[in-house]
């Protein structure tokens, strides 16, 4: 598996998981749950922002891994 393809693997994970954590949020009868599952669902949607920045990097420094 190239790096591309790690990265492209590891965002994928991101976004399930950021979907997982905001379900736990709205599903949660605990108050102080919620804040624990939004609160972490924020910090991975920087992670995974980050991780879009360099797929968009990795894509124009190596056009081969488009797509």
């Amino acid at each position: 598996m190239t790096i591309a393809a790690s990265v492209k693997q590891c965002l994928a994970n991101m976004k399930g998981i950021e979907a997982q954590l905001s379900s736990l949020a709205l599903n949660s009868n605990d108050k102080g749950a919620q804040e624990v599952f939004h609160t972490t669902m924020e910090t991975i949607a920087s992670v995974k922002k980050d991780l879009q920045t360099r797929v968009l990097e990795l894509e124009r420094l190596e056009p081969q891994y488009k797509g």
